[in-house]
């Protein structure tokens, strides 16, 4: 835990610090929402590997750590990109060819797998998944899961209800908790301490950066010291949960950023259709990430025409009039 009053660092230093080959990492956002972008394009830059990836209903995040070769193993409840891509397209294309493994809970059961990451408890109980495919099916063997200590030994446990009185409920399913060595978030607004505020939808981002054992949080908006104190109730994660804070406007581009920017349909559209041949994904990394130094430099290739027409209205929060097709 860093308790210092300045955690403001680069991304670079922040990435080259937290993320190691290997680690368990979590990333937050929502299919197209607020996934941390600019942190995912540095993973690939530095050329990260063997990262065993947990989310809840990410998209683009996801997608794009896996189709760079970033990720080994994956635990998610959802992969898609919304009309762009209703099941990522190269999360797909690299299950079909075995190049990584992936084990699939319910939404619920992943927000609660957080959830008891964030408590400090191994597991939460659920009825959740009973009758469902989702307890008969694993991802990963039994056999992978005695190899390697930081999997819990089952996907996950039905008991018999052990309490009286609700007989209603015979059995019920008890999911293990997740605690990534890093959480990256990317919200709106945090202080330099790492104090963090989160416009609109939250989605899973509360508990995952709870449950991590360091947090990335890219932001923005980077408040003057003290100044969130101000409407306290509005902040969801206090700032001895942070353990870097990094100042990057458009870091959750192309996907949105509530009442900030709308995702970018134009550049989403693009890479579905880059992202289906290993070719022409392979020309998309080295022109958009490879070929960018840092997240600015991508923005301002993309250009300000097109960042002035995902601009967010004011008063709905999206971009009024954007051409979503």
């Amino acid at each position: 835990m860093n308790t210092s009053s300045d955690k403001v660092i680069g991304l670079a230093e922040a990435i080259d610090t937290f993320v190691v080959d290997g680690a368990h990492i979590s990333i937050g956002g929502f299919t197209i929402n607020r996934n941390p972008m600019a942190a995912v394009y540095e993973i690939i830059r530095q050329k990260k590997t063997g990262l065993h990836l947990y989310a809840h209903s990410n998209g683009q995040g996801a997608d794009e750590l896996i189709g760079a070769g970033c990720v080994a193993r994956l635990e998610i409840a959802y992969a898609g990109s919304g009309r762009f891509a209703p099941t990522c397209i190269r999360f797909k294309k690299a299950v079909e060819a075995g190049r990584i493994q992936v084990e699939d809970y319910s939404n619920y059961h992943m927000t609660l797998r957080f959830t008891a990451g964030a408590m400090g408890v191994p597991f939460l109980p659920t009825r959740s998944g009973l009758g469902t495919d989702i307890v008969n099916k694993w991802g990963f063997s039994e056999e992978m899961r005695r190899g390697d200590s930081r999997l819990p030994d089952r996907k996950l446990h039905v008991i018999d209800n052990p309490f009286n009185g609700w007989a209603d409920t015979a059995k019920v399913v008890l999911v293990p908790a997740i605690n990534p060595d890093v959480t990256i978030i990317h919200v709106q607004k945090a202080d330099p301490q790492g104090t963090t505020r989160i416009d609109g939808l939250p989605f899973a981002d509360v508990v995952q950066a709870k449950a991590a054992r360091h947090l990335i949080v890219t932001c923005e908006e980077l408040a003057s010291p003290g100044s969130l104190r101000e409407d306290a109730d509005r902040n969801q994660i206090p700032f001895f949960c942070v353990d870097a804070v990094v100042h990057l406007p458009f870091g959750a581009y192309p996907t949105a950023c509530y009442r900030v920017y709308d995702y970018d349909p134009v550049f989403l559209n693009r890479y579905r259709e880059q992202a289906e041949t290993e070719s022409s994904y392979r020309a998309y990394l080295e022109e958009m990430i490879y070929g960018t130094c840092d997240h600015a430099e991508l923005i301002e290739q993309i250009g300000k025409d097109r960042i002035r027409a995902i601009a967010a209205d004011p008063d709905t929060g999206y971009a009024v009039g954007l051409d979503r097709r």
